[in-house]
């Protein structure tokens, strides 16, 4: 089986969980996203990390836009090293990560740029946990 898997279980998807890391949690910008992430202590052996993505409406009006702006965020953090070792230092210390991705300006950035973006947050939350 492939490491390089977004499987559902790895989505968040609860409101309460949503909200919950939105008040709560710890907040940055790398250009072009603002992301939010929220550890919590773990006692059962749950999924590690939850991770959602958004696209405001109010910068891209147009769906097609905004689902390509998603799809090309889920595909940096899907391939992302950095992912893995993200997972690793959860399980080490027995938290899960709830990690919220939102792309925060007008235009539409290329996939290398994106990438790159993606590889720089998770690079900080791995610093900061």
């Amino acid at each position: 089986m492939s490491n390089f898997t977004l499987p559902r279980s790895e989505r968040l998807k609860s409101l309460k969980v949503i909200r919950r890391m939105f008040v709560e949690g710890k907040s940055g910008f790398v250009y072009p996203f603002r992301y939010t992430y929220y550890p919590v202590q773990q006692g059962e052996a749950a999924e590690s990390i939850g991770v959602m993505f958004s696209v405001p409406k109010k910068f891209h009006k147009r769906a097609n836009k905004r689902n390509l702006l998603k799809r090309r965020t889920r595909e940096a953090y899907r391939l992302s090293p950095m992912r893995e070792r993200m997972r690793a230092i959860a399980e080490q210390r027995g938290v899960t990560i709830d990690l919220a991705f939102v792309y925060s300006t007008k235009e539409v950035h290329s996939y290398k740029t994106v990438t790159h973006a993606v590889q720089r947050i998770l690079e900080q939350v791995c610093e900061n946990i």
